[in-house]
């Protein structure tokens, strides 16, 4: 340990104060901001990985804080890692679609190492990622798929009206017309069809 004194001449006359009686360097620590900060982004999920010297990665704690990337960092999140690696997983349930992200990490000495106690270090160089977007039907197929849905009830419906008109018309022979119709109809329903295919 050492001792730690300030001297100096304060009023014409010189005066010794001790700052530190007994001073431990291993405990009063700063380390240097994790490097190397970098993120890969899934389907189900965004990992984020950095670097520290080897010989600490076994007493090191991390803080992470992730933010929109068009936001102050006073409205950051902050993810504690749950183990001592360089690294940490953000679920893509916690990110929106489609929305840049910025993130960045501190670290200071785990707070169970007994031998070594520090600060927390500044904040490290950022990362950048986005959650990919849903991916969306094309409107072809949206309307497509709308057209299937409404077929069925629309030819069912027409068929009745052609039935009854067919059925209540005046004309000198309604056995000939309703065929006709109904054979003008079938040929329109199978190029719809065609259509839709």
């Amino acid at each position: 340990g050492y001792r730690v004194s300030l001297q100096g001449n304060f009023f014409g006359r010189n005066h010794t104060y001790i700052t530190f009686p007994e001073y431990n360097p291993c405990k009063h620590i700063k380390l240097d901001p994790p490097l190397n900060i970098q993120s890969n982004v899934t389907a189900s999920k965004c990992q984020i990985w950095w670097s520290v010297p080897w010989y600490l990665v076994e007493i090191l704690q991390y803080e992470l804080q992730y933010k929109e990337y068009s936001t102050s960092w006073e409205v950051a999140l902050n993810k504690t890692p749950p183990s001592s690696l360089p690294q940490i997983e953000i679920e893509a349930t916690e990110l929106r679609s489609g929305i840049a992200y910025i993130a960045r990490v501190r670290c200071k000495v785990s707070e169970n190492e007994d031998s070594y106690h520090s600060q927390w270090s500044e904040w490290s160089q950022t990362t950048v990622f986005q959650r990919a977007g849903v991916p969306k039907l094309s409107e072809k197929i949206l309307n497509t798929r709308t057209m299937q849905f409404l077929f069925i009830p629309l030819s069912f419906g027409t068929l009745l009206y052609l039935f009854w008109n067919c059925k209540l018309s005046q004309k000198a022979s309604p056995a000939l017309t309703f065929p006709r119709q109904l054979l003008s109809f079938s040929h329109s329903i199978i190029c719809t069809m065609g259509i839709l295919r």
